[in-house]
């Protein structure tokens, strides 16, 4: 964490969410979805001929994983379903506001 961060954070009132350091708990919804990534594409799909063959499969990936593929923490829906059914539960009722 640098220092400068770190001052800004005193001045707002806030505390860093940091945890432990290079170990399995560092930034661990990170590692998980790089678990994922190398599971699902890299270990599966390569090897690959060339870097804009390996740019293709990401991109198609990420789509993939964001549009399709079933997650079990989100109720078994895709993060972009998951996304839309949370923010039309936060939409006010306009029968309501009226």
């Amino acid at each position: 964490m640098s220092i400068r961060y770190g001052e800004r954070l005193i001045e707002a009132g806030a505390t860093a969410s940091v945890g432990s350091v290079a170990d399995s708990y560092d930034n661990a919804m990170a590692e998980a979805l790089n678990g994922s990534f190398k599971a699902e594409l890299i270990e599966h799909r390569g090897p690959w001929r060339d870097a804009d063959q390996v740019e293709r499969a990401v991109v198609r990936w990420v789509g993939w994983y964001n549009t399709e593929r079933l997650h079990s923490a989100l109720d078994y829906l895709p993060p972009e379903e998951f996304e839309a059914q949370h923010h039309r539960s936060q939409a006010p009722d306009r029968e309501t506001a009226q």
